[in-house]
């Protein structure tokens, strides 16, 4: 499913539809909601509602078909291992990676500032654009719908997670190979927080001897640090990112 479509077109949600083959014949409207970002919603009156409760039907559809799925592929493995195994699945900055498998960014209506910023390729956007995707295929076409959709992604993601130990705490790792090499302990600083109160976003940055080594966004303090973790510990070469 990984796309090489061009990143500067602006696709329509019949495009990207057609694109991916995705199954919202009869409710383009749906699809045109799960694409859009709240700043759109901001400049477009016309545009009556942000896909922010589908972000929040597909966060809990994807979190029941991760662990169903690996009930099934991996009937050996414990329960705290599922549990860590999911959890490296959906976190922020592995769903932003699916979307950038299917090339979701052209897709995502925003509004001009955001595009400016680049939030096309912001991972925050990217993660609650893929959830209200993900939600909207469920309201269209059901729980299978969404399994079509999502197995492809997960077979290899979860094949890389297991090879790699990512389902390891990324901040234990880094915190055990900074003290290995001499280095100070990880210190995690929260730079912004971002959104409603409902829906917050939290990014952070890890520090090790005064270097910024990684920075992550998460729906909470902890899934932000986790994320700057991973990613310090793929800067480094510990883990392979997706």
């Amino acid at each position: 499913m990984v796309s090489d479509y061009p990143q500067e077109v602006h696709e329509l949600p019949e495009e990207f539809a057609r694109r991916l083959n995705l199954p919202f014949n009869n409710d383009l409207l749906l699809l045109a909601r799960a694409l859009t970002h709240r700043s759109y919603v901001n400049e477009h009156p016309e545009a009556l509602e942000d896909n922010e409760r589908l972000e929040f039907l597909g966060d809990a559809v994807l979190d029941f078909m991760v662990g169903a799925y690996l009930y099934h592929h991996y009937p050996e493995m414990p329960e705290g291992d599922l549990t860590r195994m999911r959890s490296a699945l959906v976190h922020t900055g592995q769903l932003a990676t699916y979307a950038r498998q299917i090339n979701l960014g052209p897709a995502i209506r925003l509004g001009k500032g955001e595009e400016q910023a680049g939030g096309r390729d912001r991972t925050a956007i990217l993660c609650d654009t893929f959830e209200a995707l993900v939600g909207a295929i469920y309201l269209s076409v059901g729980i299978d719908g969404v399994k079509d959709f999502i197995k492809p992604l997960l077979e290899p993601s979860a094949r890389d997670i297991l090879a790699n130990h990512r389902i390891e705490d990324p901040k234990s790792q880094l915190q055990e190979w900074s003290q290995a090499n001499g280095l100070s302990t990880p210190v995690y600083n929260t730079k912004s927080i971002t959104g409603p109160d409902h829906n917050k976003l939290f990014e952070v940055e890890v520090i090790i001897n005064q270097q910024v080594y990684g920075t992550g966004v998460g729906h909470s303090k902890q899934a932000g640090a986790k994320q700057a973790a991973r990613e310090a510990l793929e800067k480094i070469g510990i883990i392979n990112g997706n």
